[in-house]
C-alpha cells in the first residue's frame, strides 16, 4: 500500500512544470521520497507549488501514509487512472493539491473543551517536551487510555507517537492498549522539532510535572464522566482547594470520590444565614490554642494540631453543646475555620446552639460588642422584653405580645420597632455572617463508613485548609453497629489524620450510666471500648454532680489549696455542675476540676480544682 502512495506522489511530483527556478526543489522532493523522509519533502513540495502560485490547502482528516483500512477502501473507490489525457492529470494535480492544502491545518474545535479552570495545554506541552527528549522515561512516566484526557488534539496524536514510535521499545504494554497510531504530517512534524528543543532546555522536574498533569486529567475525567452539573461544578473546583499544589493524584481521587459518592451527607456552612434561620421560625429544631478553661488549657498545654481529644459524657448531658462551645470559642476568639462532622444534633438545632453562645458568650460579646443575656428558648419563641418608652402590650413577664393571627413577618417587624433587645440579636447574627475567614462548617451524617468519614476530612481539610475539627460523637461505622471493639478503629484512623495532617481532632464519646461518684471515674466506665483510650493523646470524663451531693464537694483556684469554696446551690433547674476527671493527658498532668454550666446559654465556667470535702 505505501509503495503505491509513492508511486502516486512521484507521478504527480512529475506533473509540475519544470523551470529552471524549481528544478533542483523538485529533484529534492523525489529524493527525500526515497529517503522516506516525507514531512520534509512535504515542507519543499509546498515552497515548489507555492512558486508557481498554486494555493495548497490539505483536507486535515486525510493524511497521506494513514494505516486505517477507510483510507485504502476510499483510494481503491478512487483511483488514479495511468493516461496521458489532459483532463485526467489536472484531476490529479487538483487532488494533490488538495491532499497538500491541508497538511498545514489541525482544526481548534478537535481540542476537546474543558472549562477555563481546567484548562492548561501548557502543562501538556512540557509534559510531552520532556518525553520527546527523553523517550525512555515513558516506562515509567506514562498514561493509560482511560486516564488520559488532552486537552490538545495535536499533543495527544504526540503523546501516541511516542508510545509507538520513539519510544516503543521502552514503553510497556498496558501504556499502549486501547491506543491506535499516531498520525504523521507536516504539522505534526514541525510541532514535535519545537516540543523536542524545549524539553531539552527545560529545567522542570519530570516527576512533579508528570503528577501536576496526572492530577488534572483525574479532574477532567471526573468532571467528563459525571452527568450532573452541581456535581460538575465542585469536581472543577478542586483545583481551587487552599492545599491542592500539596494533594497527592490518589487524594485527588479520593476528592471525587468524596463529591460523588457521599452527597447523600448534608452539608452546611452553621454561621450562614442565621439571620434568616432566626426569622423564618421554620426550624425544627508556644503551646496550642488557649481553651475557654485556664486550668485545662494549662495542663493540655493548649489545643495542639496533631492531637486528638476525646470527652466523655452520658447521654443527655450537653455533648454537642460542648463541642459548640469550644469550637465558637476557637473560631471567633482564634478566628481559625472549623469543621463539625455530627451524626448526634440536627443542622438545626446546632445553628440556634451556636447562636445561644455568640449571644451570651462574654469573651466573644467583647467581638461583636453587645452585652446581652437571652436564653435559647427566648431567642427560639420570640420572648422579647419591651423598651420601657415603647407603649406595646406585654405579658406578666414582661414580652412583647403577638397578636392573634399576626404573622411572624409583621411580628419581627414590630419588635424591631418596640425592642432594642431584639434589635440587638439581629444586629449579633449579622456580625456572624461578616466573618467569612473563621466560619464553622458543618456536615450532618447517618448512615457512614470510616472510610467515608476520613474522606470528609480529608476533603475540607484540602478544600477549605480546616485545622480544627470536631466528631460529634465517636462510634463505630454504619457496618459494624453494636461491635464495640471497633470503635477503637475508628479513633485510629482520627488519629492518623491528625499526626499525618498536623490538625487538632475532638471527638465526644458515651459514658454509662452508673451510681459511680464522678470523682472517681476512669476509662472502665466508658460506653464502649476501653481501649480507645490508648490510641487518644487526652481524655475526659465529665458527669454531673447531683443536686443532692454537692454539700460533699467543694473546690479551690490551687492544685493544692489554701483556700476552698462550697458548690451554691442554684434555684434554677438549668444551672449545673459537672466534674471533669482528665483521664489521659500526654501533655502532663491529670487534674480534676469543675464545671458551672447553664444549658440555657449554653455557658460552661471552669471554677477550680475540684475535691472531696475532708471530715472533721
Amino acid at each position: 500500500m505505501e509503495e503505491e502512495k509513492i508511486d502516486r506522489i512521484l507521478k504527480l511530483v512529475d506533473m509540475l512544470e519544470v523551470t529552471d527556478e524549481n528544478r533542483d526543489d523538485i529533484a529534492k522532493v523525489k529524493k527525500l521520497i526515497e529517503q522516506k523522509k516525507y514531512a520534509e519533502m512535504l515542507e519543499v513540495l509546498k515552497k515548489v507549488t507555492s512558486k508557481n502560485e498554486t494555493k495548497i490547502k490539505e483536507d486535515n482528516r486525510t493524511i497521506l501514509f494513514r494505516n486505517e483500512e477507510k483510507e485504502e477502501n476510499k483510494e481503491e473507490k478512487e483511483p488514479i487512472e495511468e493516461d496521458d489525457d489532459v483532463n485526467s492529470e489536472e484531476n490529479e494535480k487538483a487532488q494533490m493539491e488538495k491532499l497538500l492544502d491541508n497538511l498545514e491545518q489541525e482544526k481548534e474545535d478537535e481540542d476537546y473543551e474543558y472549562p477555563k479552570k481546567l484548562s492548561n495545554k501548557k502543562l501538556e506541552e512540557v509534559y510531552i517536551s520532556l518525553l520527546l527528549a527523553n523517550p525512555k522515561a515513558i516506562s515509567m512516566y506514562y498514561i493509560e487510555k482511560k486516564d488520559c484526557y488532552f486537552e490538545s488534539a495535536l499533543l495527544l496524536n504526540i503523546y501516541k507517537s511516542i508510545l509507538f514510535t520513539e519510544g516503543e521499545a521502552y514503553a510497556p504494554q498496558v501504556a499502549k492498549d486501547d491506543f491506535n497510531y499516531a498520525k504523521e504530517n507536516y504539522k505534526i512534524f514541525q510541532s514535535k522539532k519545537k516540543l523536542l528543543e524545549e524539553g531539552r532546555e527545560s529545567r522542570q522536574n519530570f516527576e512533579k510535572v508528570y503528577v501536576e498533569l496526572r492530577k488534572l486529567f483525574e479532574i477532567r475525567k471526573g468532571y467528563t464522566t459525571n452527568p450532573i452539573k452541581e456535581t460538575k461544578k465542585q469536581i472543577e473546583e478542586i483545583v481551587d482547594y487552599e492545599l491542592y499544589d500539596r494533594m497527592t493524584i490518589q487524594e485527588v481521587k479520593d476528592a471525587i470520590v468524596q463529591i460523588t459518592t457521599t452527597e447523600k451527607f448534608k452539608r452546611s456552612i452553621l454561621s450562614t444565614n442565621v439571620t434568616d434561620f432566626l426569622l423564618s421560625g421554620e426550624n425544627n429544631l508556644n503551646s496550642g490554642l488557649t481553651l475557654p478553661f485556664p486550668i485545662l488549657s494549662s495542663v493540655f498545654k493548649g489545643i495542639r494540631k496533631g492531637e486528638t481529644m476525646s470527652y466523655a459524657m452520658p447521654s443527655n448531658s450537653g455533648k454537642s453543646r460542648f463541642t459548640i462551645d469550644i469550637a465558637t470559642y476557637i473560631a471567633y476568639k482564634h478566628k481559625k475555620k472549623v469543621l463539625i462532622v455530627s451524626n448526634e444534633m440536627s443542622e438545626e438545632k446546632m445553628k440556634l446552639c451556636l447562636i445561644t453562645t455568640i449571644v451570651n458568650n462574654k469573651e466573644i460579646q467583647e467581638l461583636h460588642g453587645y452585652k446581652l443575656r437571652i436564653t435559647e428558648g427566648e431567642i427560639l419563641e420570640f420572648k422579647y422584653k419591651a423598651d420601657q418608652d415603647k407603649n406595646v402590650e406585654t405579658d406578666e413577664n414582661g414580652y412583647v405580645l403577638r397578636y392573634e393571627n399576626e404573622s411572624l413577618e409583621k411580628f419581627t417587624k414590630r419588635l424591631l420597632e418596640c425592642s432594642s433587645q431584639f434589635r440587638d440579636v439581629i444586629a449579633v447574627t449579622n456580625w456572624i455572617q461578616t466573618q467569612k475567614d473563621n466560619q464553622i462548617f458543618f456536615v450532618n451524617i447517618t448512615d457512614h463508613t470510616n472510610d467515608e468519614l476520613e474522606k470528609i476530612i480529608l476533603n475540607y481539610y484540602y478544600k477549605e485548609k480546616i485545622e480544627y475539627m470536631f466528631y460529634d460523637t465517636l462510634k463505630p461505622d454504619t457496618e459494624n453497629i453494636g461491635n464495640s471493639e471497633e470503635l477503637k478503629k475508628t479513633a485510629t484512623i482520627l488519629s492518623n489524620l491528625a499526626q499525618n495532617l498536623n490538625i487538632f481532632i475532638g471527638s465526644s464519646l458515651q459514658l454509662t450510666e452508673s451510681d459511680r461518684s464522678p470523682l472517681n471515674l476512669d476509662v472502665n466506665d466508658l460506653a464502649a471500648c476501653r481501649t480507645v483510650k490508648e490510641v487518644l493523646d487526652t481524655l475526659c470524663l465529665i458527669k454531673q454532680i447531683h443536686n443532692d451531693d454537692l454539700g460533699l464537694y467543694e473546690y479551690s483556684y490551687e492544685e493544692v489549696p489554701t483556700e476552698c469554696f462550697d458548690l451554691e446551690r442554684s434555684k434554677n433547674p438549668d444551672v449545673r455542675y459537672y466534674a471533669c476527671v482528665v483521664d489521659k493527658n500526654r501533655a502532663g498532668a491529670k487534674p480534676k476540676v469543675v464545671f458551672r454550666l447553664n444549658l440555657a446559654y449554653n455557658e460552661w465556667e471552669e471554677l477550680g480544682y475540684l475535691r472531696l470535702k475532708t471530715k472533721n
